[in-house]
């Protein structure tokens, strides 16, 4: 039954690209592989202005998640907003009175998939400092929705963030923070939380038996012998060492300079880097059309495009909608695995 299950995709700011991109994969949906059956949780009556306003003659149906499939085929499903708010958006102009709107967009899409009625939660892109006015207080999209996995009370996983595509994965370490602070949270303790999270994810969502990971070293040359910093001998050697006592098979740190060319690329599955930049500039300069952004470590599929709101090219019609197909494909290949390994049928073979 869960391949029958459609996608929940979130609204994202309302204001950004992320509201077209759902147009645009849904017109898109036969192209090439095909989309899996989705549903925007969002403003209906909204939906329909912005296709409107782009020119786009898409069918827009108001539905609940239960007929998203059957009408799939024929129409773009929305849920509406459970509060029933209304979005008065313009493209290209953030404003705050459509944080509450955003927000619930994605609580709206974690509910429906930890209670089985949606297989894996997509979602568009939001701008946080948008959200910070109205008293968002986490540090980004993936934690929020690691605190949004949990009851309140319970202990809240590590999200580790994952910009996968089909010739390279990259994990980084320390994610949204300046590079002055990436010192003192690069700690033994997180290399080695992060690495047995995407080693585990790796092997129970992806399907490879015997990952093999890479981490880079923070400072030039991998600190040149503690010659140029001692984070890469005092924090990120012993981290390796420690995962590899229990049986991780991970290399490092090496110097992230050399390790993106294509015959490094072939000897790991995904790279670990300590900050965010080391990460995101060689995939998106190598995959930026078609990167995919999943969260490892928590207790359903998200994937996400790997890019942002891009509110300087919303209500254009000019925006790609490659990363949102990925990511929906992905999210649709990740859950039909895991629902084949839960089945009575793949314990009993």
């Amino acid at each position: 039954m869960t391949d029958h299950k459609p996608i929940a995709l979130t609204l994202g700011d309302p204001a950004g690209i992320g509201p077209e991109l759902a147009l645009m994969a849904w017109r898109d949906r036969d192209e090439g592989p095909g989309l899996p059956p989705f549903f925007l949780v969002a403003d209906p009556d909204f939906v329909e202005r912005r296709a409107s306003e782009l020119g786009m003659s898409i069918p827009i149906a108001e539905v609940g998640p239960d007929y998203a499939t059957e009408v799939f085929p024929r129409a773009l499903p929305v849920m509406p907003l459970p509060s029933g708010a209304r979005i008065r958006a313009v493209a290209g102009r953030p404003d705050s009175a459509n944080a509450g709107a955003t927000l619930e967009s994605i609580t709206t899409g974690v509910a429906l998939v930890r209670a089985g009625i949606a297989t894996a939660l997509v979602t568009n892109p939001i701008a946080k400092y948008v959200l910070t006015q109205v008293g968002f207080a986490h540090p980004g999209h993936t934690e929020f929705l690691a605190a949004l996995s949990v009851q309140p009370g319970e202990a809240v996983p590590l999200p580790v963030m994952m910009l996968w595509s089909e010739t390279l994965a990259v994990v980084p370490v320390t994610i949204h923070v300046a590079l002055r602070r990436v010192p003192e949270l690069l700690t033994r303790e997180l290399v080695v939380a992060t690495a047995r999270i995407v080693a585990h994810d790796l092997r129970t969502r992806f399907g490879l038996a015997h990952p093999r990971l890479v981490l880079s070293g923070l400072n030039p040359h991998a600190g040149e012998n503690a010659t140029m910093g001692l984070e890469d001998r005092d924090v990120l050697e012993p981290a390796v060492a420690q995962l590899q006592a229990e049986g991780i098979d991970i290399r490092g740190p090496l110097p992230a300079d050399t390790l993106f060319h294509p015959r490094a690329r072939a000897t790991y599955d995904v790279a670990l880097t300590p900050t965010h930049d080391q990460a995101l500039i060689p995939i998106k300069t190598i995959a930026f059309d078609d990167g995919v952004n999943v969260t490892l470590g928590l207790p359903f599929i998200r994937t996400s495009p790997d890019h942002g709101t891009a509110f300087d090219i919303a209500g254009r019609g000019i925006a790609r909608p490659d990363s949102l197909m990925a990511a929906l494909r992905l999210a649709a290949r990740l859950a039909k695995r895991r629902s084949r390994e839960a089945s009575p049928m793949s314990s009993a073979s």
